[in-house]
């Protein structure tokens, strides 16, 4: 059985083989199972990491905090381009401040708690997404590269599913190295 261990190391089918998620047309299925998978990976992985752990950049690669930071963000800016719009001061700012851990630094209940909503602001998009608008393009960034909305919804559930394994490799390294 294909799987992924929740709390408690017990066995769970992972999120494309649990079935289709309420309200979401099957066109968008793929993208929300990404999620739901996604979400639940870095939560596990995460949630146990001290504050310490959670920055630490071991052999100088992206810390866990960064990319649970980074998928809230992404997932942010990948839905404003999805709606047609273009990315507010804001959304530049928490851009620049991804990788930087505040003072003081931010821990995991709080990262995975932000990363988590907004997962749970892109399903929701998926939910009232009309299939009719799917094809209609759209551009990122400020070259406005050419995509559509079904590639900007498909983009954030396969981005946050690659930051989700980031996040699961790099905590692994984290407690190997605290664990001995």
């Amino acid at each position: 059985m294909t799987g992924t261990r929740g709390s408690g190391g017990a066995e769970r089918a992972e999120a494309w083989l649990r079935g289709p998620l309420p309200g979401i047309d099957p066109w968008l299925q793929p993208a929300a199972h990404a999620l739901v998978q996604a979400a639940d990976e870095f939560d596990a992985a995460a949630s146990p990491l001290s504050t310490g752990a959670l920055w630490a950049r071991p052999a100088g690669v992206a810390s866990v905090g960064y990319h649970l930071r980074h998928i809230a963000g992404s997932i942010d800016r990948l839905l404003t381009y999805a709606r047609g719009g273009s990315l507010d001061a804001r959304q530049v700012a928490a851009l620049e401040d991804e990788t930087r851990p505040g003072d003081p630094p931010a821990d995991a209940a709080a990262l995975v708690a932000e990363a988590r909503a907004a997962v749970a602001r892109a399903l929701d998009v998926l939910r009232t997404t009309p299939v009719a608008s799917l094809t209609e393009p759209r551009g990122v960034g400020r070259q406005a590269l050419p995509t559509t909305v079904l590639g900007l919804l498909f983009h954030i559930g396969e981005h946050t599913q690659r930051h989700a394994g980031q996040i699961v490799t790099t905590a692994r390294i984290v407690a190997a190295g605290r664990d001995g």
